[in-house]
């Protein structure tokens, strides 16, 4: 029997990463867990997005998972190192494969970060990066209205309503000339046009959830733990409220029709 791969999230920005891991590791099993009962975590204090995160890493743990990954940028910012202390199997997070993209990427050193709330207030995007250079200027910006535009379907990169607040949110990062640009929530790449738009071209825009994946791909390469074979992999998804609501939103994320949602009755 396969181990499969488990994935958590606040809620349902996490299929972009679970998207770019099916995209990568086809034939892997996946189990994704939206903890949708308690979202959003942006707003909420360190020591309660720890609490959630122990519950979730807890319920992936006895599906009997080979890999963990933390497909929330406000747990991953809070709870990384608690739950690498926890769990016996590695974990990954989505702040240090952003960051590492962008001190890559960037030519003149000037990077903007965008974020929840809590996110951008912890500050590890700004110490990841400047812990591959310390003479890089980062720019954070927490944009808490970029996740209801999405869950509204308001991504066209013609909406004027989220253009206006984009406009308005990163009008300061455009003034500082930064050349590079984390998208620091993982529901932020479905605005990638929106963002693109007000930034213009020459701004690199960084996915954390693509570069996630590809971290994911390394580490289990390198324990070797990749699945191989002809056989499509499986997806169960579980939710801890609504699931109905989940699969209907789900569909944007994945562009795949989520057929089988399951209630987590067991994470508190």
């Amino acid at each position: 029997m396969k181990e499969p791969i488990g994935i958590f999230d606040s809620g349902i920005g996490g299929l972009t990463v679970l998207k770019e891991v099916i995209n990568l590791l086809p034939y892997e099993d996946i189990i994704y867990l939206g903890d949708t009962a308690r979202v959003p975590y942006g707003i909420r204090s360190h020591e309660t997005i720890v609490k959630y995160s122990f519950a979730n890493a807890d319920f992936l743990m006895n599906q009997g998972i080979k890999i963990l990954v933390i497909a929330c940028n406000t747990a991953s910012s809070v709870s990384t190192e608690k739950l690498k202390e926890r769990c016996k199997i590695p974990v990954i997070e989505v702040i240090t494969p952003g960051a590492k993209c962008a001190a890559e990427i960037t030519k003149n050193g000037k990077i903007g970060v965008i974020g929840t709330e809590a996110t951008i207030r912890s500050g590890t995007y700004v110490r990841a990066i400047k812990g591959f250079n310390p003479q890089f200027e980062v720019y954070p910006k927490a944009c808490p209205l970029f996740v209801p535009l999405v869950e509204e379907g308001w991504t066209e990169e013609g909406n004027e309503v989220s253009l206006m607040i984009a406009d308005k949110y990163l009008h300061e990062l455009k003034e500082k000339g930064i050349d590079s640009l984390v998208l620091g929530c993982t529901h932020y790449p479905l605005l990638k046009g929106v963002i693109r738009k007000v930034m213009g071209h020459d701004v690199h825009l960084i996915d954390s959830a693509q570069e996630t994946a590809k971290e994911m791909l390394r580490v289990l390469r390198e324990i070797n733990l990749i699945t191989s074979g002809h056989t499509k992999g499986t997806l169960q998804f579980y939710v801890t409220d609504d699931p109905e609501r989940f699969q209907k939103m789900g569909y944007r994320f994945l562009e795949i029709e989520i057929e089988d949602v399951r209630r987590a009755e067991t994470v508190t």
